[in-house]
Order: C-alpha cells, then structure tokens, then sequence
C-alpha cells in the first residue's frame, strides 16, 4: 500500500522529503556532539542521580551492603549519611557540604560514600536514634565508628550547617584510625 502510494508522488516532492529529513538528522547529530565535546572539553562529569545534591564529583555507592563491601575491599572507611529530601537542616548541611571544597575532595579520595533517604537495618547505624540528618562513620574492619561524633549530646551524629569544621576534624580522624588500627 505505501509503495503504491509513494509511487503516485512526484519523484522532486520524493527527494525534497527526503532531503529535508536527512538535514534533520545532521543537524541532530552535529548539536549533540558538539555539546558531548563541551563537556569533556571542560571535563566535567554528567551529573549522578546518587549524589542527590551532596557533591556530584564524588562516586556514590546505592547501598548499604555495597557500601561496606567497598569500604572493606578497598581499605578506606564508609561515611553514610542519612537525610530526607523535606527536612530544612539536611537541605542546609547539604548546602555547606557541597560547597566546601575541603569535604568534597576528602569524600571523593579518600572515603566510600553513601546517602541515605531510608533507614538500614543495621541497628549499629542508629545508637541514638533514627533522626536526620546523620552522619557516621564505618572503618575497612566494618566497625561502625561510635567515638565519631559531633557537638551534641541527644543527637551524637548529627551536624548542623556550622559544625563543618568538627565534621572535617572527624573526617581526618577516620582517615588516621584506619592508619594506627588497622
């Protein structure tokens, strides 16, 4: 039926389609890749969904078993961060932790990360209780590193935007427990 029907049009109407639709197509192909040129250009990474706004630079593991088959596997220690996407201080300490050039460069070096938006069932990731946001610590051994803590008595692991300067300090002391304990 369609040959009987591309038969009855003019061959120029044909290959004006045609053409037309083969410009098209060029003009697809040299957007795209002038736009993948850009961006390793500028050697930027596409973006990962996993980062969920906490530093797009740093790899990501999805869960918490990988998490610590990495964290085992490669000797460097797990930071698991728990946070909700509506709660106002996880979007604040996000904020700071993404910016601070100090954290993203110790995250994606030296640390297997993880974020979490759910609860694990790992009891030992929730001493004192099931709040957000958290931030803790597991070394290489898969010790969950409870003398890691931050500045508050009933929240021990939580970190507000301003405390980023005891997050770091804990962030170089899990790097230097794994040195003299391991």
């Amino acid at each position: 039926m369609l040959s009987s029907v591309l038969q009855l049009l003019p061959r120029n109407v044909l290959e004006g389609a045609m053409l037309h639709y083969a410009l098209a197509l060029c003009l697809l192909l040299i957007t795209v890749s002038s736009n993948l040129a850009i961006a390793i250009k500028k050697g930027k990474r596409p973006p990962q969904t996993l980062s969920r706004g906490w530093g797009d630079d740093i790899t990501w593991v999805q869960t918490y078993e990988e998490g610590l088959f990495h964290a085992h596997k490669s000797n460097k220690p797990l930071m698991v961060i728990h946070h909700l996407e509506d709660c106002q201080y996880c979007q604040a300490l996000k904020k700071v932790f993404a910016r601070s050039e100090e954290i993203q460069e110790m995250a994606q070096n030296n640390f297997i990360m993880l974020n979490l938006m759910h609860e694990t069932t790992d009891k030992n990731l929730s001493p004192d209780g099931q709040y957000v946001p958290r931030i803790m610590f597991v070394d290489p051994s898969l010790t969950v590193r409870a003398d890691l803590t931050g500045r508050y008595s009933n929240r021990l692991y939580t970190y507000e935007p301003q405390d980023l300067p005891i997050l770091i300090e804990n962030m170089k002391k899990a790097l230097r427990l794994i040195q003299s304990e391991l």
